[in-house]
Formats: structure tokens, C-alpha cells, sequence
């Protein structure tokens, strides 16, 4: 009977030492010191590895008084509140990627971490912002949204710079096909910009630093319009100080008020290889441009 008494007392002292008395009400404590509280848990789906692409929401407050510190929903650039990027391997012990690396595909959960290792370790801030004392804790709110694991990352990558190396070889072949259907006769600048002029203006050239305004339209080589000035009031800008895409700075100099002139832009003198709005990468645009009028440069005092 002892010895049986004396098995159960030591099997109770090791459940009481794994597992640790949080000092957070309704949270648990991780080997690694994380206070955790899971609210969507799904034990069968994925979990992410340090280096693996996530996609989450999340607010970080002050743990004392529930202030917001940050959220996604006013950081994301697209307005949904989510943010993608790689998970690091955990900054220091009982960090947000320790959370993480806890957490499946979907699960939502609820961290307390220390602001001091947060700031001076996970985000490398020299001191600690002046809303934070030393010792306060965090309390992080997450939501898992995507996983994308290190090879399907890998992949993605292979597959978009065989669409991109795609695309700039269509390029070309697409813009000679327009030149000849539209019977264009005047050749290239050494940029590569076609400038077609569709009425002379009057008075001195636009050089650099002039003030300009102009009405536009942009269209793609298949005549899709992606922006214009009409029924707007003409755009003003700074020629020549790279305030527009250099295919335009380069057309400018060549007019003077009153011009009105087809320009075509290759992507290289355009938006290159970034998406651009509704502008793919690797496009050639057109551009019919009319200068409304020119201010020269204010004289230096």
C-alpha cells in the first residue's frame, strides 16, 4: 500500500512540475515561457516552419491597460487586414514566432510576451518607444490565415520569373506587330521611344524644370485605356525631374505649348517589370499627350 501511496504522490509531483502555474488568468505558460490561450484550434491542419510564407491578422496591445499598439487592418497594403511575409526562427525565448510556430492553418490564439524583448530584440529598436515601460508585456492577438510552405514559396518563385522572362520576350514581338499595323513610319529614339507628333505648338521648348500641364490618355498596345485626364483638370508637374515615368520626360522635351503628340513607351523607359495598377509588367504603352501649358523655372534668388 505504501508503495503504491508513494507512486501516485511522485507521478503528481512530476504532472505539477511540467506543467507551470501561469501568472496570466486563463492562459497557459510553454516550455519556452510563452503565456498562450488558444480561441480556433485545428490539431489537423499544417503548421508553419521558420522560413515558411504566412499570411496573418493580428492587434498588439498593452497588456496593462488593452491600449492598441498595432494592427494589420491599418498596415496591410490592400486593405484586408492581412500581412504576408517569412516566419523567422523565434528572436528570443517566448517570442510572437514561438506563438506561431504553435499555431496550425486557421487557428486563432492569444499571446503574452515581454515588450523589452520585442522591441530591443524581435524589432532591433535601440530603447524602447516612450509608451512602454521596462518589464510591460505584450498581450498579441493572431489569427492564422495561410501557410505556404518553403518549397511551394520556391516553386511560385520558378514560376513567376518563367511568366516574367515570358512576358518581356512578348513584348517586343507585340510592339512590332502594332507598328506595322498602325503603318508607323517614324523611327525609334536610341530609348526606344517613338514620338509621333499630331500638332505643332508654339513658342520656346519644355526644358528640364519647367512646369507643365497636360492632358492625357494612356492606353495598352491592345487599345485598352487604363488612364486619362479627360473630363479632369490637366495634370501640372516638374519635366525632366523624374516626377513621371522617364518614357514621358523624355517625350516632354521634345514639345513646346500647344503640341499635341503619340508617344509610345517600351516597358524599359515605362514601368519595367512591376505590376502597375491596371499595367502588367513587361507593357508598352501609348500615350497621346497634349501640353495645355509651360512655366519656366522660377529663377534661383
Amino acid at each position: 500500500m505504501k508503495k503504491i501511496l508513494l507512486f501516485f504522490s511522485s507521478s503528481l509531483l512530476l504532472f505539477i512540475t511540467s506543467c507551470k502555474q501561469s501568472k496570466f488568468k486563463g492562459y497557459e505558460e510553454s516550455e519556452r515561457g510563452l503565456y498562450y490561450k488558444f480561441f480556433v484550434k485545428n490539431d489537423t491542419t499544417v503548421s508553419p516552419q521558420p522560413e515558411d510564407g504566412i499570411a496573418i491578422r493580428f492587434i498588439i496591445k498593452k497588456q496593462s491597460n488593452d491600449s492598441i499598439i498595432s494592427n494589420s487592418k491599418d498596415i496591410s497594403r490592400d486593405g484586408s487586414s492581412v500581412l504576408k511575409f517569412l516566419l523567422q526562427k523565434p528572436t528570443f525565448k517566448g517570442s510572437i514566432e514561438d506563438g506561431i510556430l504553435m499555431m496550425h492553418k486557421q487557428d486563432s490564439a492569444s499571446f503574452i510576451i515581454s515588450a523589452d524583448s520585442f522591441f530591443l530584440k524581435t524589432q532591433k529598436m535601440n530603447e524602447l518607444p516612450p509608451y512602454i515601460r521596462p518589464g510591460e508585456y505584450l498581450n498579441v492577438h493572431i489569427k492564422l490565415v495561410d501557410i505556404k510552405t518553403h518549397k511551394e514559396l520556391e516553386e511560385n518563385q520558378k514560376k513567376q520569373e518563367q511568366e516574367m522572362t515570358q512576358r518581356k520576350q512578348e513584348e517586343l514581338v507585340n510592339l512590332n506587330a502594332y507598328i506595322q499595323k498602325n503603318n508607323i513610319k517614324e523611327k525609334p529614339a536610341g530609348s526606344g521611344l517613338y514620338y509621333i507628333e499630331l500638332k505643332k505648338g508654339k513658342g520656346e521648348k519644355i526644358t528640364t524644370n519647367y512646369v507643365v500641364k497636360v492632358h492625357y490618355r494612356g492606353e495598352l498596345l491592345d487599345g485598352t485605356v487604363f488612364d486619362s485626364s479627360e473630363g479632369k483638370e490637366p495634370i501640372e508637374f516638374i519635366a525632366g525631374m523624374g516626377e513621371v515615368i522617364k518614357g514621358w520626360d523624355e517625350a516632354l522635351l521634345m514639345m513646346q505649348k500647344g503640341t499635341k503628340a503619340k508617344v509610345i513607351i517600351p516597358s524599359s523607359i515605362g514601368y519595367g517589370a512591376q505590376q502597375a495598377g491596371p499595367i502588367p509588367p513587361y507593357s508598352t504603352l501609348v500615350f497621346t499627350i497634349e501640353i495645355v501649358d509651360i512655366k519656366p523655372p522660377v529663377a534661383e534668388k
